[in-house]
């Protein structure tokens, strides 16, 4: 299995969205969403029009665990989804598949994800990289470890630093630094 990073910087962060509006909306809003909320793409790809339509939070129950999570909805990115699902039926998949009356795969959204950071030269990414990418930017601006490590759901702070890279990265940073 491939280990992907979370997307560290910001200027990236927005080149990737001009990317993904040039292959349209609904390839924007799943990544905007996934950096926003921090949800795995297996609970992001079963959202219907009705979970976020006229909503200022998502209320799902999480694939993997199991649990129910209440995630607010930046006002920014709900101006966004209004705009996108204006006309949409509210049974309808929010990431529907252009070819079927189903969400989009996994591997569609791998591939939607992967091209984009390709073409802009950013490697190890996969669809992953969102959750991680939230996780990562709402630690740095907040430093609330324990926070972030019940949002992921995590067993302890050490796996939840690990999983957004930031052990990684402290040693990196201290081994430069390091001489004798």
């Amino acid at each position: 299995m491939n280990v992907v990073d979370p997307i560290r910087n910001k200027e990236y962060i927005n080149a990737v969205k001009r990317v993904l509006r040039e292959s349209g909306t609904r390839n924007l809003l799943l990544f905007v969403l996934g950096i926003n909320t921090g949800l795995r793409v297996s609970d992001l790809l079963n959202l219907r029009v009705r979970d976020v339509k006229d909503k200022e939070s998502v209320q799902i129950r999480e694939k993997k665990t199991h649990k129910t999570k209440k995630i607010p909805i930046p006002k920014e990115i709900r101006v966004f989804i209004s705009e996108y699902v204006e006309r949409k039926p509210l049974s309808r998949y929010l990431f529907k598949s252009k070819k079927y009356n189903k969400p989009i795969s996994r591997v569609q959204a791998y591939r939607i994800i992967k091209d984009a950071c390709g073409v802009l030269g950013i490697d190890h990414t996969g669809t992953h990289s969102l959750r991680k990418t939230f996780g990562y930017h709402f630690y740095k601006q907040t430093k609330d470890i324990a926070m972030l490590q019940q949002i992921l759901n995590h067993s302890s702070q050490d796996i939840t630093l690990r999983y957004i890279g930031v052990t990684q990265e402290v040693i990196e940073d201290n081994l430069k630094m390091f001489a004798l």
